[in-house]
């Protein structure tokens, strides 16, 4: 997507058009307003702009419900290839119609998370106070971590303990800030981590206790081009898989094959 004849903010107001024109089949001056905070007298000018660049067949004016709505047949901008999600829509002034639910704030302080990726980069062990989930206790501990990794919730640091002999996977959200912090050469050969090296398949079908009519629901709701759904991970990562779908929780619509 480029134009350089568009100066990058007004291309971005132009992009945003199209997408509540694509996704909502309507648009008007307030939504550029609140959306990006210009005048009134800007957001005309953008909406002619778009209307000029449009690809046909261009969006109409309602008088009644005093907006520009899209034709059913709308293609949109000629140089926009990516026509983006109704997520970006989710929680905006504009969508009061929609809701979505709170995330958990699972922010880590930057300067842990820069003393991690810092060892990482120097192949360094360092020291590090970690509230455990099971005792719920604080536990200062050498690790040597070696990568990160996302469950598509929260991130991971896939690490060596020196305390266990064994790789773990830590959630930086869980190492103190009062940790010490105190970092030095890994200074030996550490084992081989398997489980991060090898992938394992995933495999996934509709619950076989579904009825047929269920299971062909379940399909089109998770997307299914054929008759599982398949896909690759890190075998360190294979446990997340199964708690962020829900495979073993009650009322679960998916099971692996």
């Amino acid at each position: 997507m480029d134009d350089p004849a568009l100066k990058p903010a007004m291309l971005a107001r132009l992009v945003y058009l199209d997408r509540c024109l694509t996704w909502r089949g309507q648009v008007n001056r307030k939504d550029l307003i609140e959306r990006f905070g210009i005048s009134s007298p800007q957001a005309a000018i953008d909406l002619r702009e778009y209307l000029d660049r449009v690809a046909e067949p261009k969006p109409r004016y309602d008088t009644v419900r005093k907006c520009y709505v899209a034709n059913p047949h709308h293609r949109g901008l000629p140089f926009v290839e990516d026509a983006g999600s109704p997520d970006e829509f989710v929680g905006h002034p504009t969508s009061s119609g929609l809701s979505v639910l709170p995330s958990p704030a699972r922010q880590c302080p930057p300067f842990v998370m820069r003393r991690l990726w810092q060892a990482v980069e120097q192949r360094q062990k360092i020291e590090i106070g970690y509230v455990s989930m099971s005792s719920g206790l604080r536990q200062n501990q050498w690790i040597a971590p070696a990568h990160f990794a996302s469950d598509g919730e929260r991130l991971h640091v896939r690490a060596w303990s020196f305390h266990h002999r064994e790789w773990r996977d830590y959630v930086p959200v869980r190492v103190h800030p009062d940790s010490t912090f105190d970092v030095a050469p890994v200074g030996e050969d550490l084992p081989r981590d398997a489980d991060w090296e090898e992938f394992v398949e995933i495999r996934l079908r509709p619950l076989s206790s579904l009825t047929e009519e269920q299971q062909a629901a379940v399909r089109l709701e998770y997307g299914f081009t054929q008759e599982v759904l398949s896909f690759e991970v890190r075998k360190s990562l294979e446990f997340y898989v199964e708690r962020r779908w829900g495979l073993k929780q009650a009322g679960a619509r998916l099971e692996r094959c």
